[in-house]
């Protein structure tokens, strides 16, 4: 199975390729610039990603590299991960140029595709999105970063369904673990390293938290599962359904015997509402399926801040 995976660099996306990898596939992973450019944890992740995957450099989706890759190379798989994310938590993100990049050239990118005998494409959603998940109604999107990618997953499915090329939509929640972007469960390790108690401003937000390992091994099979059988579905894996200050205590209470920290936790008074109250994934895991290893993933956690 030969899989072009973009958005490989990606916090996700570096364990999307691991698992691939692990399945047997061969994934070949475009990058916007060379990996030694690449700094700080994008630059460890992509360090990871040689591992896993074959780094096409100067490769962004659309562009003339890339319209040269897919004419050159079947493929059985388009795991399309990438999206534009610059100032992706601001209301003036651009939703128009977002969704311009996502799908730069995406009809002949599929044509190309379909020509070398492409198998299935498999899109990364966002919970975040217009009309995902289960949650509390309106269903409207978080931001308009959100906004743009379901604008970018009905470009997609559009184009899909006019070329006849099955599409399989991956609905991601909230990911944490090792080589993740300074978030929320940095936020947390750090606040404790300082010898500090970390407060949680929005407790009452119900959210989907899940180990991005777990996440990566659904992706995988997911992948597989979409190219074998020459079909899409729709597919968002949950993880912890909790809200926010459960889960920073659950956080804490794995992670303070591990590294060592009084890993304090002060709950506060949210006054925050911006976002909705509840939005989380519906598609429950067997996460033994997988082999996979709850123990295993904190550990793996904890010996990533511990360095």
């Amino acid at each position: 199975m030969k899989i072009l995976l973009t958005g490989a660099s990606s916090f996700s996306g570096v364990w999307f390729a691991e698992k691939l990898a692990a399945r047997g596939a061969k994934v070949i992973a475009p990058l916007r610039a060379a990996p030694e450019t690449y700094s700080g944890v994008r630059g460890r992740r992509v360090e990871r990603l040689r591992r896993f995957a074959e780094i096409v450099p100067g490769c962004s989706f659309g562009d003339e590299t890339f319209m040269d890759l897919v004419a050159t190379t079947a493929f059985d798989g388009l795991c399309h991960h990438a999206a534009h994310v610059a100032d992706y938590r601001s209301m003036d993100f651009d939703v128009v140029g977002a969704v311009a990049a996502n799908t730069h050239n995406l009809r002949a990118v599929l044509e190309s595709m379909a020509k070398n005998g492409l198998k299935a494409v498999v899109a990364t959603g966002s919970v975040f999105e217009q009309d995902e998940g289960a949650g509390n109604a309106p269903m409207r999107a978080f931001s308009p970063y959100g906004l743009s990618k379901g604008l970018t997953w009905q470009m997609m499915r559009y184009w899909c369904a006019i070329l006849n090329l099955p599409l399989g939509k991956f609905v991601i929640a909230n990911p944490f673990g090792p080589f993740e972007e300074p978030r929320f469960g940095a936020y947390l390790v750090n606040t404790w390293r300082k010898g500090e108690t970390a407060e949680v401003r929005t407790p009452r937000y119900l959210r989907d938290n899940i180990h991005v390992d777990l996440l990566g091994f659904a992706y995988a099979g997911f992948v597989a599962e979409c190219v074998e059988k020459r079909e899409g579905r729709r597919f968002g894996p949950c993880g912890y359904l909790e809200t926010q200050g459960a889960f920073a205590q659950r956080v804490a209470a794995e992670l303070a015997p591990r590294l060592g920290f009084d890993c304090g936790v002060r709950l506060l008074r949210q006054t925050d509402f911006a976002e909705p109250l509840a939005r989380i994934n519906t598609d429950v895991i067997d996460p033994a399926s997988y082999g996979w290893s709850e123990a295993a993933a904190w550990d793996a956690m904890a010996d990533f801040y511990r360095t």
